[in-house]
């Protein structure tokens, strides 16, 4: 996993609320094997007309030559639905690490957080603040700091994140880099015994 330390980038505002992870990537594209090429099928029923991918709708964010960069900003409530983890592995393969929402569902939040993209839960009024900044404007994640700043104006706003899970994306690692990571204590505590 790609270790984690501070984005600063533009975002794409998907200002929809309730977004269930069929939406995120749908059932009918869960048949690979590895995580590998699920971006393109990021939401992939309201990108494109007749799900023909040569007919993207234009008034979809994704597909707004507007919008850019490595962090998604969804209305409240992303991610809930079903439990599938192909839903982080289309938003971290088509090169989002950061998702901003005012609340997420615990188990994609989890799976996110194990695929090596952060979601960032701040308040209503903060992520209304965000949609209401230009195209142009950019954030600043720290995950270090846990915070989130609109570079523009200054803003900014603290989040919460399970300490092992900070130290695991600070460092890039999955649940069995950290454990080789401690080996050492293991080893001495064992000898202790």
């Amino acid at each position: 996993m790609q270790a984690f330390t501070t984005v600063t980038s533009r975002f794409v505002p998907l200002n929809i609320e309730n977004i269930d992870t069929d939406q995120i990537i749908p059932a009918r594209f869960l048949k690979a094997t590895t995580r590998e090429g699920f971006g393109k099928n990021l939401f992939r029923d309201w990108r494109y007309e007749n799900d023909d991918e040569h007919q993207p709708k234009k008034d979809f964010a994704l597909n707004n030559p507007a919008f850019s960069g490595n962090i998604l900003v969804a209305a409240k409530n992303f991610g809930c639905g079903s439990s599938r983890e192909h839903a982080a592995w289309s938003i971290l393969d088509y090169g989002f690490r950061v998702v901003v929402s005012s609340f997420f569902a615990d188990i994609f939040k989890n799976n996110a957080l194990n695929n090596g993209v952060l979601p960032v839960q701040v308040s209503e009024p903060f992520l209304q603040e965000i949609f209401a900044q230009p195209a142009d404007a950019t954030l600043t994640v720290d995950l270090s700091a846990q915070t989130i700043t609109i570079d523009a104006t200054g803003a900014s706003e603290n989040f919460e994140i399970n300490n092992y899970k900070k130290t695991c994306l600070l460092n890039g690692y999955d649940d069995i880099d950290y454990l080789l990571s401690i080996r050492e204590d293991i080893e001495a505590y064992e000898k202790q015994r």
